[in-house]
């Protein structure tokens, strides 16, 4: 059996995570024990101290181990902690050099959702592929420049070291885990028990472009505004640098500096977000949707959205627009 250390951080952490992962992997050992075979995970919440309160008081959770008592470990799981990472590695300080130690004798280290963050502040993932959540990519990318951020992925594994997507997507790199360390058969039946989606690799599809803004570069907030304006008309780099009053050169570079984009990069995020926004609404088709964000070339339109969004324009709209989703469902009814 692999010994899983399931961390139970101080702050806010993600109660989800911690419940949610010992909850699938206590089913995957109740399942082997009832098809005559041995268990998978000795599980364990592992914490500083033996009652762990979120800093909302909502929950308490009661560690069954303290750090200082796990001599070895195959496994940790390091939840999501919401707040400040500086604030959070100060109270969590004696987490660092233990989860930093337990690696190098040999234990593997997932991060889930955003505890990606905490996992890069040990300089473990330096170097290293990670993802987290699609809406702190940004703050990510500013805080670990030394780490491969892959925002669009589910899953990242290198080195012994896995990282998950936002959210509930946590339940997916469960998943991969539990075929990794079982079999395939078994994580199919885990995937089935929960109602996960086992093949999901990818959380582009429910990315939402929400322009970075978060700097003080006025001349940049201009420009980007000028675009999210305009983004159907064809603004070329010198056009906008005229629009904001500075030269061509000195704009790309505050540009990427304020935002992590090129101004290409930008101007495309925008016009596809326009394009997810009108074909969620279902109401015109992809050739007209292509149009209105200032697109002539079906191949070009198709092949960046898809790029974007993970998703064909046509698989998109059918996905997620209500009124395709209700003309689906009245055929359905009619069939029956």
């Amino acid at each position: 059996m692999k010994h899983v250390s399931i961390l139970v951080p101080n702050g806010h952490y993600s109660l989800v995570n911690i419940e949610g992962t010992y909850q699938i992997f206590s089913w995957v050992n109740n399942f082997l024990q009832a098809t005559n075979r041995q268990p998978l995970f000795n599980l364990h919440l592992v914490g500083a101290s033996r009652s762990m309160t979120q800093t909302n008081g909502l929950f308490t959770i009661n560690p069954n181990l303290l750090i200082n008592e796990v001599s070895q470990t195959d496994l940790i799981i390091i939840p999501a902690i919401h707040g400040d990472v500086q604030h959070n590695l100060r109270m969590n300080a004696q987490l660092v050099p233990w989860i930093v130690n337990h690696y190098h004798r040999g234990a593997e280290v997932v991060s889930l959702c955003i505890g990606s963050f905490f996992l890069a502040a040990t300089g473990l993932l330096n170097g290293r592929p990670c993802s987290t959540h699609w809406q702190f990519a940004q703050e990510f990318k500013r805080q670990f420049p030394e780490v491969i951020l892959k925002d669009h992925k589910i899953v990242t594994e290198a080195d012994g070291i896995y990282t998950s997507g936002g959210a509930y997507s946590f339940t997916n790199l469960l998943m991969y885990l539990i075929e990794k360390y079982g079999d395939r058969e078994l994580a199919v039946m885990a995937s089935k028990a929960f109602m996960i989606d086992i093949e999901r690799s990818s959380q582009s599809p429910f990315t939402v472009f929400m322009g970075q803004k978060a700097h003080q570069d006025e001349v940049v907030l201009e420009a980007q505004e000028f675009i999210e304006q305009n983004f159907s008309d064809k603004i070329t780099v010198e056009k906008l640098s005229q629009q904001v009053r500075v030269g061509r050169r000195t704009l790309e570079r505050r540009f990427k500096r304020a935002t992590s984009n090129t101004i290409a990069e930008y101007m495309q995020r925008v016009k596809m977000e326009a394009a997810k926004k009108e074909l969620e609404s279902g109401v015109k088709t992809v050739s007209e949707v292509m149009y209105d964000v200032g697109y002539v070339d079906v191949k070009a339109f198709r092949d960046v959205f898809k790029k974007v969004a993970g998703l064909s324009p046509v698989e998109y709209r059918n996905k997620y627009s209500s009124k395709i989703l209700k003309m689906k469902k009245e055929k359905e009814k009619l069939a029956v």
